[in-house]
């Protein structure tokens, strides 16, 4: 695996923290904070689009 480069992580007012990452193939990562050894993968696309969609609301119940 390369070496993920993780974002500060994001917290919810419930304390559910995450932590968002990229490598440098291209991949984008996503992990609960605390446990980066086991991150979901995909492609940067994708997470945007994850992202973009919490944001704008359709989202909301995965935080």
């Amino acid at each position: 695996m390369s070496e993920i480069t993780w974002e500060a992580p994001f917290c919810q007012d419930s304390g559910n923290c995450f932590r968002l990452g990229t490598d440098a193939a291209g991949n984008a990562y996503i992990a609960v904070a605390g446990q980066e050894d086991h991150p979901l993968t995909d492609s940067i696309d994708a997470l945007r689009t994850l992202i973009l969609d919490i944001k704008a609301g359709k989202a909301d119940h995965l935080l």
